[in-house]
């Protein structure tokens, strides 16, 4: 209205004839309006389209030059030669290292619980070491062995050049039980040949290392071998109940004599072949951490009664709520706060496509990757803090109300995380006050060891997984068990885990489980491993990466 007499009286100014235009003006006016709007949305849209359209092709050019260029799993460049004795092993030698570890398993040197091990198989197994390595116990010029805890074993074998930091080997003699009425297709402490490889508990957990190490140390005796560089060999009798009595009283040992350590080889990781999607042949993963744990009791106590006359919620019945929300609400997915994200950076130009592309590009697909790793149980244990309830008590009569319930889980610590952090999560996840929540044991994750270029320990076991292996790739890697190794972070920071076992699908269940068993191969090939890597550590300087 008020514009429309407006228009009208300058209308009338103009031309006094036309005042009543003034509605076909308007219309014009709106119609004009509504045109430039229009072609203002159009050229603005069409300019973000184009900024979207250009944005994408830059992302997609980025992603592709990156899958076809991206590799961080670097080679050294020449290295110093110290290799002076070959491993050429007779058959006479195949044959006797083959019974040796073959007698090794059939000792039954089973850890049950930390108060009853199987002590006289502990002693068995030190006369067997005697036996079958003279040189490594008769050389007292060459090795100095030392009893520790009664049953674990410290060897000292002194370098030509004492300046030179030493470096140490760890194994664990003691195995977990094993009962061939649990589906074992042989006696588990049989040390049985079938198809090609040796069944047992211990084949790969960890008499494999144990017997490994020492008859490579005696084979580089007998052919005259005088290291660079001083080395220590620890043997623990205790690991499988945490190495109460072998680990940690090594470690006290070299602690008074003020030893230091280059870096720390244990058990650990293996060489994985088939295991990994898309992944162009087997993987070496060497273990730079381990996880933490934290096993935690949850309670509840409540007022006894007669079953006919139930409250309504059992002390069971609280308990199962918190077990349940525990179960259910997961601890958050960590993937690229640990060193999981370099395992698969490592090996991205392993990967076929579109594996590689991923692998290559984790800065953008890193979500989608650790979406698809926590489906599974095996994978979902490299990116989260794990959950385990293992163990739930209650009641003492069918027609009584239980006054007590308790259940223990076990949580596995992811790297990015602290036990106390742990601790809280689970406080405000079960968010019950009738809930007791007691920490039984636990420890902090492990520190990330260094694999960087001119990290000494992780290139001379990468150098020397390539020696056996030419055909493996060698990545970083987290290891979801724990080892003797954790009780030595004080003496090195440079801690490493990794056995060279294959490991092909179906393995991973056969530790700790049935039917574990090693191939005669694999065998031979973890002695001559051993063999090559104390000859390598004797290189005085790492060489530079090729450029």
């Amino acid at each position: 209205g008020p514009l429309c007499s407006i228009t009208r009286e300058a209308i009338k100014n103009v031309n006094p004839d036309h005042t009543d235009d003034c509605h076909s003006f308007l219309l014009n006016f709106r119609k004009m309006k509504t045109k430039i709007n229009k072609k203002t949305v159009l050229k603005f849209s069409g300019i973000l389209l184009g900024i979207l359209l250009l944005s994408v092709l830059i992302l997609f050019s980025v992603v592709i030059g990156r899958t076809f260029t991206f590799k961080v799993n670097t080679e050294l460049g020449q290295w110093e030669n110290t290799t002076t004795i070959y491993p050429d092993l007779s058959l006479e030698q195949r044959k006797n290292l083959l019974q040796n570890f073959k007698v090794a398993i059939q000792i039954p040197t089973v850890s049950f619980s930390e108060s009853n091990q199987n002590t006289s198989a502990l002693q068995e197994f030190d006369l067997l070491l005697r036996r079958v390595f003279p040189k490594v116990f008769s050389s007292s010029s060459l090795v100095k062995h030392e009893l520790v805890g009664n049953y674990s074993h410290l060897f000292t074998v002194p370098g030509r050049e004492p300046d030179l930091e030493p470096y140490m080997l760890l194994a664990h003699i003691d195995v977990v039980p094993a009962n061939e009425a649990d589906g074992w297709d042989v006696p588990p402490f049989s040390a049985k040949e079938l198809n090609g490889f040796i069944y047992g508990r211990g084949t790969i957990d960890n008499k494999q290392s144990v017997m490994g190490i020492l008859q490579a140390l005696e084979y580089l005796l007998e052919r005259g071998y005088s290291p660079r560089r001083s080395f220590y060999i620890g043997l623990g009798h205790d690991e499988e109940i945490g190495g109460p009595k072998g680990a940690v009283n090594i470690v006290k040992l070299l602690k008074s004599r003020g030893v230091k350590l280059l870096y720390v080889l244990d058990e650990g990781l293996t060489i994985m072949d088939g295991m990994v999607d898309g992944l162009n042949g087997p993987a070496a993963l060497i273990g730079v951490s381990e996880k933490g744990q934290a096993t935690v009791k949850l309670s509840v106590s409540s007022a006894p009664g007669h079953s006919s006359m139930p409250p309504r919620e059992s002390s069971i019945g609280i308990l199962a709520s918190a077990v349940r929300s525990l179960e259910k609400n997961r601890m958050p997915n960590l993937f690229g706060h640990g060193p999981e994200r370099a395992t698969f950076e490592y090996l991205a130009h392993k990967f076929g496509w579109p594996h590689k592309m991923i692998m290559s590009n984790l800065w953008l697909f890193s979500s989608l990757l650790s979406g698809i790793l926590e489906g599974q149980p095996d994978t979902n244990a490299f990116v989260r803090t794990t959950t385990a309830v293992t163990m739930f008590n209650s009641g003492v009569k069918i027609n009584v109300m239980p006054a007590y319930a308790e259940a223990f889980v076990n949580f596995r610590i992811h790297s990015a995380q602290t036990l106390q952090e742990v601790l809280k999560l689970i406080e405000s996840t079960i968010s019950d006050e009738r809930v007791k929540v007691e920490l039984v044991s636990g420890f902090n994750p492990l520190p990330i060891s260094s694999y960087d270029d001119d990290t000494f320990g992780y290139q001379i076991i990468k150098k020397t997984v390539h020696d056996i292996f030419p055909q493996v790739t060698v990545t970083p890697a987290i290891c979801v068990g724990n080892t003797d190794s954790r009780h030595y972070t004080e003496l090195s920071p440079d801690i490493y885990r990794f056995a060279p076992s294959w490991y092909k699908p179906g393995d991973s269940a056969r530790f700790h489980g049935v039917n574990e068993r090693i191939s005669i191969q694999n065998y031979e090939e973890i002695v001559l491993f051993y063999f090559q890597l104390m000859q390598n550590s004797d290189i005085r300087n790492l060489s530079p990466p090729h450029t």
